[in-house]
């Protein structure tokens, strides 16, 4: 029953399938993002943008605190995206890492960028490796936070009965945001026994302008699509010789030490960091001792 699974157990089983289908629609996406910079003029002595790409289920929102905190001390333009089916971007059937590395690079070519370093956590880490694979030249650095792409078997039987659960859930009308979360929530703490999951779905709960509710959330194709996104696509001959930075929760096993070898092959300059005492939010767990290795990684002067 997934009642009886807990936060961690449901995070773990969420990237543990391969990435088996590939579809032959290979239009990007437009996507929605937040900026954080300077007002003064750009300068060729500027370094790199900072693109950062949230998880599944998440927005672009989840990082906010953390991405003013990068531009303040990294000096760098800090541009945090809703991946495609989440948040404001746009819906699509699509939904695998090459569809969202392509994403990723209209979105350089948009903003009229040369390169940038990119983040991302969980499925947008995944999204992030597979864009410095295929896009070598437009990536500056790299940080990897809580997932490789090294893919483990696992039943998905429970995870896939969360999208089920979404869909059947009956949501409210013409009341205000406190009382639709808390009606949703009753309903879904009968499937989902930890508070902090149903609060993270939560945050995906919008009003339309009749006063219905609905998810922000494009449901059915992540469900569709959710052997891909549980997987990672293959990598032939790819690899990206810049710096790399995984980041790992101590508590979370997403990145294990039997990965490092495979990692390397991929990218022969990655650096490890495990956050003692955090799980996979570790982001969240213990901001101050992510934002000290992140940004000091960010900042160092490395020679690509």
């Amino acid at each position: 029953m997934f009642s009886l699974l807990n936060f961690n157990s449901a995070k773990k089983l969420f990237f543990q399938i391969p990435f088996r289908k590939l579809s032959t629609n290979f239009t990007p996406v437009r996507l929605a993002y937040a900026s954080y910079e300077s007002t003064a003029p750009p300068s060729e002595q500027d370094p790199a943008a900072l693109v950062v790409n949230h998880g599944i289920f998440g927005s672009k929102s989840n990082w906010n605190s953390l991405c003013k905190v990068y531009h303040e001390k990294t000096r760098r333009k800090i541009i945090a995206v809703d991946a495609r089916n989440h948040g404001d971007s746009p819906h699509a059937q699509e939904h695998t890492y090459v569809h969202l590395a392509l994403d990723l690079e209209e979105l350089v070519k948009q903003l009229k960028l040369t390169k940038v370093a990119v983040l991302g956590h969980s499925m947008g880490g995944r999204a992030a490796m597979y864009f410095a694979l295929k896009y070598p030249n437009l990536v500056d650095k790299l940080i990897v936070v809580d997932i490789s792409p090294v893919v483990r078997y696992a039943d998905m039987k429970s995870i896939g009965r969360l999208f089920n659960v979404l869909q059947s859930l009956e949501l409210p009308k013409n009341v205000t945001m406190s009382v639709a979360r808390n009606q949703t929530d009753q309903q879904l703490s009968r499937y989902v026994m930890d508070k902090g999951l149903r609060n993270f779905l939560l945050t995906n709960l919008v009003q339309t302008l009749d006063g219905s509710y609905h998810w922000r959330i494009n449901i059915s194709a992540l469900k569709a699509n959710f052997d891909d996104i549980c997987g990672f696509p293959p990598t032939n001959s790819l690899n990206f010789q810049g710096p790399v930075l995984f980041m790992s929760g101590a508590n979370s096993d997403l990145i294990q030490n039997s990965d490092h070898d495979r990692i390397l092959k991929l990218f022969p300059k990655a650096e490890f960091v495990s956050i003692e005492g955090t799980g996979h939010w570790l982001h969240s767990e213990k901001p101050k001792e992510f934002l000290d290795h992140t940004v000091k990684f960010l900042n160092k002067n490395d020679k690509l």
